[in-house]
């Protein structure tokens, strides 16, 4: 049997701790699979003295996860500190120079920092495995990097934040609203307590923009994605969207077209009877399409503790099974230095067309002045439907518009004309309908 694989983990939070547990209570069926032992033999954490409810054994404690990373008594290096500057990058950093394997769930490091690692992991001929960064235990990016190969990517698209997605269906299903559902969730420990990150699309953001990366061979740029997050979703749009046989869900899409890669995040209209629509609660889900598998959709458990420590844990294994020598494959699935610059696509119209809600004062002239609007910003409706509110005594309708093809600039034009014609009750919501199949 090979030596054992030795193993230092930075940060012992709930997922840190979770790996301990899997690694230590699945010892014996590891070493079967990988052919060696899998020994922690060092840790780092910031409180050496709490409670995590896990066995430390005879591994060696560092107070400074950067000496960790530059020990020759370790073999891997698992980053599981967050963040994507301080002592995460540079444990990281210092890790690979190093000359030691590194496995990560750091989301954020990796948007920012992932192609600059990936340069040193391959010009060092050591492995940096991120399954855990994405979409927690769906085995996404090793699909994409390598079960994928000789596919080409169209566009991938999914469910990526597991609190949006279950205020979105609670929302749904119980008729709460936005901030009802939010609380629900902090309570749980679905959500922080300063949830911004989540509910605001950043998370989804730093995912997609990994995804992007191998699905197009390109450079990272989570800065160039258009981003808005859920928390201006009301119970209005969730009652419209339903009546119009839709599903509202928070969408990370990106796309390949002919004048260069579109990646956008925002809440989205889904079709009830599409697959992604039927998907609830904390779940994730990951769309990829392609010219010779077609579509292929993932589904499963997108955060928590067992959930992320079974990705990390089969990261290491799988540097467990590699031996000396053995040629590692790129990290994002070409050679980093290859990775093409990001071009970012032009405007065009969104196929799927988009959902508008506008609440007007109840007046003669109002529909005819929207409508107007809409046709001078050559916007071509699919529907119109007008509704009085029972509780407002006839003060003020809400007017939904759902739109054929058009583009996101000739909408927002279009909803700013009617605001400054002084028709607007309360500020308007403007949703893109996915035609997700």
């Amino acid at each position: 049997m090979a030596e054992a694989l030795r193993i230092g983990i930075a940060g012992l939070g709930t997922v840190g701790a979770s790996a301990m547990r899997v690694l230590a209570g699945k010892a014996a069926e590891l070493t079967r699979q990988c052919g060696r032992d899998l020994v922690v033999t060092a840790v780092s954490a910031r409180d050496r003295s709490r409670d995590r409810g896990i066995e430390l054994g005879a591994a060696e404690w560092f107070d400074d996860p950067v000496d960790m990373a530059r020990t020759a008594d370790i073999d891997v290096f698992v980053e599981l500190i967050g963040g994507d500057e301080g002592p995460a990058h540079a444990c990281v950093k210092a890790a690979l120079e190093a000359g030691r394997h590194v496995v990560t769930a750091n989301k954020a490091l990796l948007a920012k920092h992932g192609v600059a690692l990936a340069e040193i992991a391959e010009s060092k001929g050591v492995l940096l495995n991120y399954e855990a960064a994405v979409a927690g235990g769906i085995p996404i990016i090793k699909t994409m990097r390598e079960a994928m190969a000789g596919n080409t990517v169209s566009r991938v698209f999914g469910i990526l934040n597991g609190t949006c997605n279950y205020i979105l269906t609670r929302m749904e299903a119980e008729g709460l609203s936005f901030d009802e559902c939010l609380k629900d969730a902090q309570r749980l420990g679905y959500a922080e307590a300063d949830p911004t990150f989540d509910i605001e699309g950043h998370d989804t953001a730093h995912k997609l923009a990994i995804l992007t990366s191998l699905a197009f061979g390109c450079r990272i740029s989570a800065d160039d994605i258009y981003m808005e997050g859920i928390s201006n979703i009301s119970q209005a749009d969730i009652q419209a969207a339903g009546e119009l046989g839709y599903r509202i869900k928070l969408l990370g899409v990106a796309q390949q077209t002919e004048s260069g890669i579109e990646q956008r995040v925002h809440p989205t209209m889904v079709p009830t009877a599409s697959v992604i629509a039927q998907v609830h609660g904390v779940t994730n889900a990951v769309a990829v399409e392609t010219d010779i598998l077609g579509e292929l959709l993932l589904s499963g458990p997108g955060a928590g503790g067992n959930a992320t420590a079974s990705a990390v844990v089969g990261d290491i294994a799988d540097i467990a099974k590699s031996r000396p020598g053995f040629q590692h494959g790129p990290v994002f699935g070409r050679p980093a230095r290859e990775l093409n610059p990001y071009r970012k696509a032009r405007m065009r119209s969104h196929e799927g067309g988009y959902f508008i809600r506008l609440t007007v004062h109840d007046r003669v002239g109002v529909f005819a002045a929207v409508a107007k609007r809409m046709a001078d910003n050559e916007i071509s409706l699919e529907s119109i439907v007008q509704r009085a509110p029972k509780s407002m005594n006839g003060t003020k309708k809400t007017v939904i518009l759902v739109t054929h093809a058009t583009t996101e600039a000739a909408v927002r034009k279009a909803v700013e004309g009617v605001t400054k014609d002084g028709h607007l009750v309360d500020k308007p919501q403007v949703i893109r309908i996915e035609r997700a199949d």
